[in-house]
């Protein structure tokens, strides 16, 4: 289906008007007015675009800004913003293959930090015995913040049956954690506390926090390596007037967190359980088992995301809730679920 406009809560589809819950705008910033205003008056002063390296003699302190703000909203040492998060996740694994000897991975990872001839942490539902083995070596753990069709936080537990002469590197997706989980939308970074020696988190910015490009948050001494790496400065940043939007936002961040939470709560108190609909109240995905389900929506004027996002994956049917959703559009799918 095609459209003319911004799929916000609302959108036209031959002149009919559906309720949208798809996408991954879970902050409701796009559309956002202040914001909207934040970034257009960034434009104003950045200009559209920044064509240039990072390491240039000049230097925007829009970067200093947003990348400042980042660190201290993930509570991490530091932080780095690069053109996206798919970037963010190859950039991180080109500089973790210079010192990693063997990766593993959770399961349903996604791409952006994907790699070749990695094992799986989990075998049979057990921890891999190639993990528990007398090998002394450097691993990385690879895995996203919020498994694909789950709706909480990656139980990460198993790491502590590692022997510790496995020295372990963490790194996290979280492209659909950051802005939801978490203090005030912080994310899990900072509530991962294990016996490791580095933990790094990549995240989009394209989606909670309403801006295209990524983000790499870890200590200082990595995040300086990773502006070392040829494939950092040789490419252009994120566009300066997002990055310095972040920063300015930091309030605007707070109050969607805030609305996505009263959603998420509202829903809580009136969805009936069912096996078949897959809900947390802390996390704006609703995954629906049966696909008929979507189509049962459709005819009621309601829109989810219905779409196979990887080759060889079934397809994914699941209802996204954001912050701009009224009571009235929760009141209208609420009452198709509970009656399907």
């Amino acid at each position: 289906m095609n459209v003319n406009q911004f799929p916000d809560r609302i959108i036209e589809i031959d002149q009919e008007q559906y309720l949208y819950f798809g996408g991954t705008s879970y902050l409701g910033l796009p559309t956002n007015k202040i914001f909207q205003d934040l970034v257009v008056k960034n434009i104003l002063k950045w200009g559209t675009t920044y064509g240039s390296s990072r390491n240039a003699n000049i230097k925007l302190t829009a970067y200093d800004d947003g990348e400042t703000f980042l660190a201290q909203h993930i509570k991490a040492e530091a932080a780095v913003t690069v053109s996206s998060g798919m970037l963010a996740g190859k950039i991180v694994i080109e500089q973790l293959n210079k010192e990693t000897d063997c990766y593993f991975h959770f399961p349903d990872l996604h791409p952006a930090i994907k790699v070749n001839n990695s094992f799986p942490v989990f075998i049979n539902n057990k921890i891999n015995p190639r993990l528990l083995d007398a090998k002394e070596e450097k691993i990385t753990v690879l895995t996203d913040g919020v498994p694909s069709y789950q709706t909480k936080a990656v139980d990460l537990s198993v790491l502590k049956e590692i022997p510790n002469h496995k020295v372990i590197t963490l790194v996290v997706d979280e492209s659909h954690s950051l802005g939801i989980l978490g203090i005030n939308g912080a994310g899990i970074y900072s509530e991962i506390d294990l016996p490791i020696k580095r933990k790094i988190m990549i995240s989009s910015l394209g989606k909670a926090f309403g801006l295209t490009g990524g983000v790499i948050a870890s200590d200082l001494s990595f995040i300086n390596q990773i502006k070392k790496l040829d494939i950092f400065v040789s490419a252009a940043g994120m566009n300066p007037a997002f990055v310095q939007t972040l920063s300015d936002a930091a309030s605007v961040y707070i109050t969607q967190h805030q609305k996505l939470l009263e959603n998420l709560d509202y829903i809580s108190t009136k969805l009936i359980p069912k096996d078949s609909i897959k809900f947390n109240k802390i996390y704006p995905l609703i995954y629906l088992e049966a696909a008929a389900v979507s189509e049962t929506l459709f005819k009621n004027k309601i829109i989810v995301a219905h779409f196979k996002y990887q080759e060889n994956a079934k397809d994914l049917n699941r209802i996204v809730i954001t912050a701009n959703h009224s009571t009235a559009d929760l009141d209208q799918i609420i009452t198709v679920l509970n009656h399907y």
